[in-house]
């Protein structure tokens, strides 16, 4: 897992316009990159919704969100659209983001075991190292302490 003050690992992946979307084009501002496990499920539902709600004070404070998970652009433009996101979704298909991040692990729902997103955000700074780390995300309350920690 990579800790404060390490060097974010650069990426290059398609958001949900089809475009492609680098950490390097975001030098010299603040990012919210947040791996989540499933499009439109309760839980990733929620969490994006609530950085949709607070998305105005996420801009004051000159951060970009980006959300990344495992899912196909067509499941994150559908994802977007239905609960109107504004902010981009960046398909990881492959898993090489979530593999450089470390947030590709092993899970075990109901006795099966395997591999998938850990729910965890990142805060980059402006030069692109790490500022914070939230790992093993609940969503009740989270987009909140993001603002903090951006606040702080």
């Amino acid at each position: 897992m990579l800790e404060i003050g390490d060097k974010a690992p650069q990426f290059m992946l398609l958001s949900d316009s089809g475009e492609p979307v680098s950490l390097k084009s975001f030098k010299g501002k603040t990012v919210v990159l947040y791996f989540y496990p499933k499009d439109d499920t309760p839980g990733c539902t929620q969490e994006a919704c609530a950085f949709r709600d607070d998305y105005k004070t996420f801009a004051k404070q000159e951060a970009q969100i980006l959300g990344v998970s495992l899912d196909p652009l067509k499941s994150h433009q559908k994802f977007k659209q239905k609960f109107r996101l504004p902010f981009p979704l960046l398909s990881d298909e492959n898993a090489a983001v979530s593999k450089a991040y470390g947030v590709y692990k092993e899970k075990n729902m109901y006795g099966r075991k395997y591999w998938g997103i850990e729910r965890t955000t990142f805060i980059i700074g402006p030069d692109q190292k790490i500022k914070f780390v939230f790992p093993k995300v609940k969503v009740n309350g989270h987009h909140q302490a993001v603002l903090d920690a951006l606040r702080a």
